[in-house]
């Protein structure tokens, strides 16, 4: 199965599945990849990038069961512009098909921060993000600031609640900027789910900050409805029931290509005959640009 870079995403196989045990995996993200000219910036950030791994590695070492999940880099605009310097990624455990539960200290998703001093912030909520940006986000003394805040703000409280199959996107008109009384502002804006897969939903977040431009709360309000997920659709590809197939192979065309990484999983295990069926179902996906 070819495997191009894809981003992450309703109909549902009705059928009794028995599902494979899954040991432990741990994925990096997406690493780096050599250039033969690399500009001044692409350099920098390669050794970023580099620097940002080695700290991870060390982190993740003191944290039982971290090896278990998926390290993810997260890279926006607004979060370079408004934090530089900073690193963020993603410990992400996988929830389908088969949940692996996180260890006790860590949560589904868990955002990891690798400060200018080399040290690793660990933030498994929105309370300890929220903490992180009073402490961290630079005074929003104009609207463009505060503006820039909330989208980075967005951008991480996205991560909080991803699944793996959502996206997101935040609508410039969604972003709105009002003085308060006490002579501060107040930011709204919504990071929008991009209806596919039968995701829908939206995330609402709020900043306020006082006359000075110093954060004083932030918070989000996540209102998601999912869409199809994996089940055992791949094991169902060449099931002699002509309907239960059927299905099988709609609901993995609904995902697209956010199954990518299950069909992957699922490919390694299968016989060459399912290898087969995988491969031609994937071929489609990417040829339909599902």
């Amino acid at each position: 199965m070819k495997e191009p870079a894809l981003p992450a995403r309703t109909v549902a196989v009705i059928a009794i599945c028995v599902l494979a045990g899954r040991g432990p995996v741990l994925a990096s993200g997406e690493e780096a990849k050599p250039s033969e000219s690399r500009t001044p910036t692409a350099t920098a950030a390669a050794a970023d990038e580099t620097r940002g791994r080695g700290l991870l590695e060390r982190k993740l070492a003191t944290l039982p069961g971290a090896e278990r999940g998926r390290v993810v880099p997260i890279r926006e605009g607004s979060l370079g512009r408004v934090f530089p310097g900073y690193l963020f990624y993603v410990l992400r455990f996988s929830q389908y098909p088969v949940a692996l539960n996180p260890p006790a200290s860590l949560r589904g998703n868990n955002l990891l921060i690798v400060r200018p001093d080399d040290s690793v912030a660990l933030l498994a909520n929105p309370e300890a993000l929220e903490s992180f940006f009073r402490s961290t986000l630079p005074a929003a003394t104009t609207a463009a600031m505060a503006t820039e805040g909330a989208k980075a703000w967005l951008r991480l409280v996205e991560e909080l609640n991803q699944d793996g199959f959502l996206q997101f996107a935040v609508p410039e008109e969604s972003i709105a900027v009002a003085r308060v009384a006490s002579g501060g502002q107040r930011v709204t804006g919504e990071a929008v789910v991009i209806p596919k897969g039968g995701n829908q939903g939206r995330i609402r977040a709020v900043l306020v900050f006082d006359s000075s431009g110093t954060l004083v709360s932030a918070s989000e309000t996540a209102q998601i409805k999912r869409g199809i997920r994996p089940i055992c659709q791949a094991t169902k590809l060449l099931d002699p029931d002509g309907i239960v197939r059927g299905m099988a192979e709609q609901a993995i065309l609904v995902m697209g290509r956010a199954a990518k990484e299950y069909l992957a999983d699922q490919r390694e295990r299968a016989s060459p005959e399912l290898r087969d069926a995988i491969d031609r179902i994937w071929h489609k996906i990417v040829s339909e640009d599902r």
